[in-house]
């Protein structure tokens, strides 16, 4: 499995954060997490990542446990947290290879594998422009190129669309949709309609519990828009907002 968790628990005092959450992911799926806010999905990803420790139970990423082989396991993972965080006042080509150094890339590939990210993200006309200079779409585009740049097993995107316009909407989940065909990908999003045009299946959490795991078809099998199901299963009327 790319992606398997069992048990996991994070404690905040005397609040659960996330209690006792079970599921794995097979290579090449694309995998909606999705929840009210609150509901946990930023801890689980956090852990997955390795920027947070479990209060108890086990992740693994690509084989390798996250808090045992922490290095293999963030050597695999490619990340875009919900605050896409840049160095403005770096431009995009140097911020990318600033960030494949970080993982021992160097000289002529370095270069090369820079140039290919930046085409396959749709940055080309952009890359000679300070990142403070960018649109937010584009902005996500250098933080997808980021997540990219060392060909990662795992994608982890934490709510990769908040504040597009409809057109920057519709190029970034292409651009997952893309990148995600020979991938693993979790991703978090309020979208329902993101949920249906790029994933497959969809783990659904509330007040840090598992409320249901199963394909996207499978969640309309009684009818429903993904809003119906989510709300049903949350209890959350606000939460699910359309794009």
């Amino acid at each position: 499995m790319s992606i398997s968790i069992h048990n996991l628990t994070k404690v905040y005092g005397s609040q659960k954060a996330i209690d006792s959450l079970s599921f794995d992911i097979p290579k090449g799926q694309i995998v909606g997490f999705l929840g009210p806010n609150g509901a946990g999905k930023s801890t689980t990803m956090k852990i997955l990542t390795g920027y947070l420790e479990a209060t108890s139970g086990t992740a693994s990423v690509n084989g390798f446990d996250v808090q045992k082989e922490d290095m293999q396991a963030k050597n695999s993972i490619g990340y875009l947290p919900e605050h896409n965080p840049l160095y403005l006042e770096m431009y995009v080509k140097e911020f990318l290879e600033f960030a494949g150094s970080l993982y021992k890339m160097k000289g002529a590939a370095l270069k090369n594998r820079v140039a290919e990210i930046i085409e396959q993200v749709g940055l080309s006309r952009e890359s000679h422009k300070k990142i403070g200079q960018l649109s937010k779409g584009y902005r996500q585009r250098v933080g997808l190129a980021q997540a990219l740049i060392h060909d990662p097993e795992v994608l982890i995107l934490d709510e990769p669309t908040t504040g597009l316009d409809p057109n920057q909407l519709a190029e970034i989940r292409a651009l997952i949709k893309e990148v995600g065909k020979d991938k693993t990908v979790i991703l978090s999003t309020h979208i329902m309609q993101e949920v249906e045009s790029i994933c497959e299946r969809a783990i659904i959490i509330n007040l840090g519990k598992i409320v249901a795991d199963k394909s996207i078809k499978e969640l309309k099998s009684a009818g429903q828009s993904m809003e119906e199901v989510f709300r049903e299963l949350t209890g959350k009327h606000n939460e699910a907002n359309n794009a």
